[in-house]
């Protein structure tokens, strides 16, 4: 058995099927994964859909990511956020127009059963964005940080390698855990279209939503799979990419 975490997929559904076909994904593997599951691709609603299949197959954990909040929020008061709709929300709403109100409801339990993060028995952390507290995820003040900082990630790229574990140079934030597992700040922000690894801090967010690929990582081995870029996958649409940006990458 296997324990595979996935990145952030952003209503990619043709990307997760391929990723998760050339992971070779069987019924005994275990599938972590780190939210922003919505919004971009036209394919959200059917994303929920797919998962809610495959969680009855296969072990799996869901993290809730930022817009995974935000798609909560619309299904259940049908609030639309702004940044949201500006940012892949439109999309996802879009998404769910051929899906019932049965289906709907069915979704926002989805989302309403979501962790906000979570620990294996070999103190691993699987969270979305990142926490504040020096103290470790138990002691965050702020729930949302899970979801929406990017601290974390970027003191871990910035740290000093040569700095070991035990030393008070050691950030806090980054003993609690022997391994700490993220998405939402995307790698090719760095240039990088694999997953990034910083002290102990592994950042699976590939750039699905933009002009990356979607990624998943063996939590053991460390062995990459990736789709392929995930913009190919829907020619005829932009995502959360802006049309020259996008026509300029697919020039290359």
């Amino acid at each position: 058995m296997r324990t595979l975490v996935i990145g952030d997929i952003h209503g990619g559904l043709k990307a997760l099927i391929q990723l998760l076909e050339r992971a070779n994904v069987i019924e005994e593997d275990c599938l972590i994964f780190l939210g922003d599951y919505v919004d971009g691709w036209s394919e959200s609603a059917q994303v929920i859909q797919y998962l809610i299949e495959l969680s009855k197959t296969n072990t799996c954990v869901f993290i809730k990511g930022n817009h995974d909040a935000w798609c909560e929020d619309w299904l259940r008061e049908h609030l639309i956020n702004q940044s949201w709709y500006q940012h892949g929300g439109k999309e996802t709403i879009e998404s769910y127009s051929v899906f019932s109100d049965e289906e709907k409801q069915q979704h926002l339990q989805f989302f309403e059963a979501m962790k906000m993060y979570h620990l294996d028995e070999n103190n691993r952390l699987f969270i979305h964005a990142g926490f504040t507290s020096v103290h470790g995820v138990e002691k965050e003040y702020q729930i949302e940080n899970f979801y929406y900082d990017r601290t974390l990630w970027e003191m871990a790229i910035t740290m000093d390698k040569r700095i070991e574990k035990h030393s008070e140079l050691y950030p806090n934030r980054l003993k609690h855990y022997t391994e700490i597992f993220i998405g939402h700040t995307p790698t090719i922000r760095f240039s990088q279209d694999q997953p990034m690894h910083a002290i102990n801090v592994w950042n699976i967010d590939t750039g699905a939503a933009f002009t990356g690929k979607l990624s998943a990582i063996d939590l053991d081995t460390k062995q990459v799979f990736q789709s392929d870029e995930v913009y190919k996958m829907y020619p005829n649409e932009s995502g959360r990419n802006t049309n020259p940006y996008r026509l300029i990458k697919r020039k290359k």
